[in-house]
């Protein structure tokens, strides 16, 4: 009488374990992704070329890759650029990527830096090519650190947006690339192209399109990643400007900063309030403590003259000299906040 075959605990009934496994396909993850760093491979292999293609690379281009994944987009750019520097801030992902070219002829042009893209020194490249991680998670921070950050206690670990630092970084390099091809949630890209007066018009449009050339080149669906982000994604193109605009970026980012706290209204509001400095925006309230010498803590009769003598100036810079005082902030281009920054500066007012 042949013996009954014992039910597992775990409900299966074949007595060999290997007979039901399937065999694990390649497109499986060796490993969970890490959502907590962004982590959405693109799998789509007809996305990742046209991402390829839309780079114009040379032959003798050396690619910066930020965040490679498991190499998809990696071996493509290998297959028409002389050289890939990848930065990847997940061990397991860069040991990945260095698996898809072992043993191969590709292998000896691929360099895999392990760190923070944005902490980390980048050596010269011609090209940037990017999927760029959602966010990142970064330790608790210091007291300063959550201060910078908005972080609402020290003792939590805090999410970071890594788009906009990863822009401004490739943008402030001392030798720029001749471009970057950078995959972004959708919103996010909408706000680098945005236009004067469109509702996604802001700080952040003003400063990519002030040091670059910036144009929408693909949408790309949540489901060409694995796992799918909860948003779809976009590629764009930016093209460095050369030469550079000669402006300070501090004060220029400073000066937008007052822009950004009118942002609603017209610029002649900053006029339209009572006697003394109270009703100032903040920064020409600071400025009117220090202008023409005059110490902070002088007693309120001067300190109500010098906030009268700023806010002469500042009319005399929106309705004389730029006539943008019936403007408001989000339909001025670059041409309108350089010539007041041009106009401020001449009448002593520095955004520092």
């Amino acid at each position: 009488m042949p013996k009954a075959v014992k039910q597992k605990r775990n409900g299966a009934t074949n007595s060999n374990p290997y007979a039901s496994s399937k065999p694990k396909s390649s497109s499986n993850n060796i490993f969970k992704m890490n959502t907590n760093l962004g982590q959405h491979v693109l799998k789509n292999p007809g996305v990742a070329q046209a991402i390829v293609d839309k780079a114009d690379l040379k032959q003798s281009d050396i690619v910066l890759e930020v965040g490679p994944g498991s190499g998809n987009l990696t071996v493509k750019i290998l297959e028409k650029a002389k050289r890939v520097v990848a930065v990847e801030l997940d061990p397991r992902m860069a040991a990945e990527v260095t698996k898809r070219v072992q043993g191969k002829p590709e292998a000896k042009r691929l360099e895999v830096l392990l760190g923070d893209v944005i902490k980390t020194e980048l050596p010269y490249f011609d090209v940037c090519i990017s999927n760029t991680p959602y966010q990142v998670y970064s330790p608790p921070a210091t007291p300063a650190e959550a201060i910078t950050r908005g972080a609402s206690t020290l003792t939590k670990t805090t999410r970071l947006q890594i788009s906009s630092p990863l822009t401004f970084k490739l943008l402030s390099l001392p030798r720029p690339p001749r471009c970057c091809i950078l995959t972004f949630q959708s919103e996010f890209a909408s706000r680098l192209t945005a236009l004067p007066g469109s509702p996604l018009y802001s700080r952040l449009s003003v400063n990519a399109q002030m040091y670059s050339h910036v144009t929408h080149i693909l949408k790309v669906g949540r489901n060409n990643f694995k796992p799918p982000p909860q948003v779809d994604s976009a590629v764009v193109r930016l093209v460095p400007k050369n030469p550079r605009p000669k402006i300070v970026f501090e004060e220029w980012d400073r000066a937008e900063d007052v822009v950004e706290e009118g942002e609603e209204e017209e610029w002649g509001g900053i006029m339209d309030v009572d006697d003394g400095d109270d009703d100032l925006p903040d920064f020409f309230r600071q400025e009117s403590d220090t202008i023409n010498g005059a110490p902070s803590g002088s007693k309120r009769k001067k300190k109500g003259k010098v906030s009268e003598l700023v806010r002469e100036k500042v009319r005399k810079v929106l309705e004389d000299d730029t006539d943008l005082a019936d403007r408001r902030a989000r339909t001025l281009d670059q041409n309108d906040f350089l010539r007041l920054l041009l106009c401020f500066n001449n009448e002593g007012i520095h955004f520092n």
